[in-house]
């Protein structure tokens, strides 16, 4: 891999960060999955490659829980194929390689991400490692909600008229009451989530910051936007050094370095001074 001088500064100044961290957090944004060939909806025009039949809607307006209740069948047609998209992805090499690393730092390492994909257990991070702020497309709810269950997905498979992109046949139902289910996503203008599963997650991962606290925490940001910036604000707030990897959007953090590369890109170079 050719890189220019400026940027195979910043990569060994990054190898150098991680090699010297007590403990890494993992913080990704929609951007990781692109590698990976997943779409990540950035700005209209992203949204619409996607998904052509909702063109002239924006991502936020059919990512609700609006119409689960109105037209479940768009609801379940734009859900159900990410659902089916996201089994049937393999996470790119860059993930092994963040996993091969979780394991270096005294501290040890967790993952805060706003992915729903489910792409850092299939790439094997544990459970109890992982914060899924916005929930998963792997575990459904009900749209009442009748109760705090959740129950997994595996079981459901959506056939999605290509054309129009609406669910045809059988929709996923709560076991309970009856009522059409709906994946355990944070939407917007979203008061019906259950954050019962990422409750938990989000305990273990404050329990994981208070035993590194003090320590020299490392964060390493993938892939993380600007319109939504969670993962961001996450990244900088909780570590003392953050890496920044983004085609776009990169600017430097005040307590970091970044590096305008995809991903894969990035953590394949950063691996490659790592092992020198």
């Amino acid at each position: 891999m050719s890189l220019s001088h400026s940027i195979a500064g910043v990569i060994t100044e990054a190898a150098r960060l991680i090699a010297e961290a007590d403990a890494l957090l993992i913080a990704a944004g929609a951007g990781m999955g692109v590698d990976s060939g997943l779409p990540d909806f950035r700005g209209p025009e992203g949204f619409w490659r996607a998904y052509p039949p909702f063109r002239g809607k924006a991502f936020h307006e059919i990512s609700t829980p609006h119409w689960f209740e109105t037209d479940p069948q768009l609801a379940w047609g734009f859900f159900g194929h990410r659902l089916g998209l996201y089994r049937n992805t393999q996470p790119h090499a860059g993930f092994a390689i963040l996993h091969q690393w979780a394991q270096r730092p005294p501290g040890g390492a967790f993952v805060f991400t706003s992915n729903v994909d489910g792409q850092f257990q299939k790439a094997g991070f544990k459970e109890n490692i992982l914060y899924e702020c916005h929930g998963t497309i792997h575990r459904l709810q009900c749209t009442t909600p009748c109760s705090r269950k959740l129950w997994s997905a595996e079981a459901v498979n959506i056939e999605i008229d290509p054309a129009t992109f609406r669910a045809n046949g059988n929709l996923p139902h709560c076991p309970h009451c009856g009522a059409v289910a709906r994946p355990n996503v944070l939407m917007f203008r979203d008061r019906t989530w259950l954050a019962t599963r990422s409750d938990q997650q989000a305990r273990r991962y404050t329990s994981w910051l208070e035993r590194v606290r003090g320590k020299h925490i490392v964060a390493i940001e993938l892939g993380a936007g600007v319109d939504i910036p969670t993962v961001r604000l996450e990244a900088e707030d909780q570590c003392q050094t953050v890496i920044r990897i983004n085609p776009r959007d990169c600017d430097a953090p005040l307590n970091g370095v970044a590096i305008p590369m995809g991903a894969r890109e990035a953590l394949y170079a950063i691996d490659d001074v790592l092992k020198r």
